[in-house]
């Protein structure tokens, strides 16, 4: 294993302070939580505060969408671990601003687990908490048991559509029903090329040949659908927009957001040799892109590969995709 740290148990708060340091005039740490930051201007009073969390090992997601615009607080776990109820509680008291807390997060068991435990310890001291978990890999399970599916890179999306809500000043219900849109009109899937080694237990979490890869494999190592030899980037463009469109038909005329997403070692030009291709796909069949972003949005460590994301768009969520934003890791005039 050949990774610029120190200690491997320290790999997390390290990185966080490392962050914090960097980003003093927008992130501060929750008080007497060292493992939770919030925006430097919350508790933003009379708005709606949006808190989020999950496992290390995923920046951007999930603190690097702490910012105006965005999310107002993050709890930080281990890698690919949640974090504890306790520290999702403290986010949410430094975040809240007496309108109410969305919790928005990936649809993964220990953090539905730990968000419903401190939405309870939440309420119990008169914060109103509603949640949305974001599931919209489609690899993960198929349409009949969609509640099962993975949340991956498209939480992006529901970041910026969420937080673009809240800060223009909707109540707590509105921008639960628009994060929930969104969820709803988003799929993605991925190809992994390579594991990605968790610093504490120093070894690769799965192998892969050389020459092969394996489509819709999830962000912690989960497996995918399908392994063989690895393909030219048009095919792997086509076989995930493949399965993607098969459940999100877009018929001639309608627009997009496309989210061409690294998982934390593919170059960015592979990424825009992906994106050429579905441009190209869906401008065949007369789908318009409002807005492609092509970058890392949701990581895993230094794992190889990539994952598209698609979200049909209406007049509403154009509105609110193109708001101003401003975080560390994102930043939209």
């Amino acid at each position: 294993m050949k990774k610029i740290i120190n200690d491997p148990f320290q790999f997390v708060d390290e990185t966080l302070d490392g962050i914090i340091k960097a980003h003093p005039d927008q992130l501060k740490r929750v008080p007497g939580e060292p493992r939770a930051v919030v925006r430097t201007d919350a508790p933003v009073a009379g708005k709606v505060a949006i808190v989020t969390g999950g496992g290390s090992g995923h920046l951007p997601v999930f603190m690097g969408y702490v910012g105006k615009g965005l999310c107002h607080a993050a709890s930080i776990g281990n890698v690919f671990s949640s974090p504890s109820a306790n520290q999702m509680f403290n986010a949410t008291r430094a975040a809240n601003g007496g309108a109410g807390v969305l919790y928005l997060y990936g649809n993964y068991a220990g953090d539905t687990m730990n968000f419903d435990m401190a939405a309870e310890m939440a309420e119990a001291e008169g914060v109103r908490v509603t949640s949305v978990r974001v599931a919209d890999d489609v690899a993960s399970a198929p349409p009949a048991e969609a509640h099962r599916r993975r949340g991956v890179a498209g939480i992006f999306f529901a970041y910026k559509i969420a937080g673009a809500a809240a800060e223009a000043g909707m109540g707590l219900t509105e921008v639960q029903r628009l994060a929930e849109k969104t969820c709803a009109r988003m799929r993605s899937m991925g190809v992994a090329l390579s594991s990605c080694t968790v610093p504490a237990a120093g070894r690769p979490t799965f192998s892969i040949g050389e020459g092969e890869m394996e489509i819709g494999m999830g962000i912690h190592g989960e497996p995918g659908v399908q392994r063989g030899p690895l393909k030219p980037a048009d095919e792997i463009a086509d076989d995930l927009l493949e399965r993607i469109l098969a459940e999100l038909p877009l018929p001639s005329g309608e627009g997009v957001a496309v989210l061409v997403n690294g998982l934390g070692a593919t170059p960015k030009e592979e990424l825009y040799i992906l994106y050429r291709r579905v441009h190209d796909v869906l401008a065949e069949r007369g789908v318009r892109i409002h807005r492609p972003y092509v970058g890392e949005y949701a990581t895993s460590l230094e794992m190889a590969g990539a994952s598209i994301t698609v979200l049909h768009l209406d007049e509403e969520l154009n509105r609110l995709l193109d708001a101003p934003a401003a975080s560390p890791f994102f930043r939209q005039a």
